[in-house]
């Protein structure tokens, strides 16, 4: 089967993006999402965004999100900003997509960067999911004979989110995936390591949930940026710093609106 592909980078998160509306075709099976993602058998992604006919006549489109290890998740904000420009096309556009995480709105702006609302945060632990007694702003997380203290936030898909003094110095390696895999979190988490500059800007580094560390993550600077709200370390527009660029994060204890650059690579097809 031919499979055409345009890839795009989202802040330097590598999406690849098939547009499969008209199509009756099932995603590729896990071992082949693991062959495409790997740059070395395939064109390489962090996450694979797999666009199908909306369900509902107004909506543009829906989609589907994969990680490079084979596995569904719940949302990608770098992703859906990167199918909302391949839609959108080189014009300027306000898009409805429907996502396994609810209905996003995507506003395709005039110097190329797209906006997109990433829902509202869930700070209850089921919701999340996330095993606690009862909700508080933070929990004690034994971690590898350490005991941390996180905050934790579904953005339709769940976060965990640590304040550190220095992101260049936070053992990323280590906790990443100790946290990601910890008995608390029956659905794994994405991982934020978060320092706060000042109330208008943060550094971010991100280990996400079946992918490992990436140059950037759109739902993972949502979740930091509302722990730090909630905790009233930040205002309600922030700058976030990530390896890869930077995006803005805009939450008035509603929707949150996540606002960054979606740009072309480059386009293909595949033989699976």
């Amino acid at each position: 089967m031919q499979l055409a592909y345009t890839k795009m980078q989202g802040t330097g998160n590598k999406i690849l993006v098939v547009d499969q509306r008209g199509e009756e075709r099932a995603p590729p099976s896990e071992q082949q999402l693991r062959t495409l993602g790997d740059d070395t058998t395939g064109p390489g992604f962090d996450q694979l965004m797999w666009v199908t006919a909306a369900r509902e006549p107004d909506n543009a489109a829906s989609y589907r999100v994969f990680n490079k290890d084979g596995s569904e998740v719940e949302q990608c904000g770098n992703g859906v900003r990167c199918v909302a420009k391949v839609l959108a096309g080189r014009a300027t556009a306000s898009l409805v997509l429907e996502s396994p995480a609810g209905h996003v709105e995507a506003l395709v702006l005039d110097n190329g960067d797209v906006s997109v609302s990433m829902g509202r945060p869930e700070f209850e632990p089921s919701r999340v999911p996330f095993i606690a007694d009862a909700e508080t702003d933070r929990y004690l997380l034994d971690v590898a004979d350490l005991q941390i203290r996180v905050q934790v936030v579904s953005m339709g898909n769940p976060h965990c989110v640590l304040t550190v003094e220095d992101v260049n110095r936070a053992d990323v390696a280590l906790l990443g995936p100790l946290v990601e895999r910890h008995g608390r979190f029956p659905n794994g988490t994405n991982v934020e390591f978060m320092r706060v500059i000042d109330r208008d800007n943060i550094e971010l580094r991100v280990h996400e949930r079946g992918v490992g560390e990436t140059l950037a993550c759109g739902t993972g600077a949502c979740a930091a940026v509302v722990c730090g709200q909630r905790s009233d370390v930040l205002d309600e527009e922030v700058r976030v710093r990530l390896p890869g660029g930077q995006v803005m994060v805009s939450w008035r204890r509603g929707t949150v609106w996540l606002t960054g650059n979606a740009e072309l690579i480059s386009e293909g097809s595949l033989d699976l």
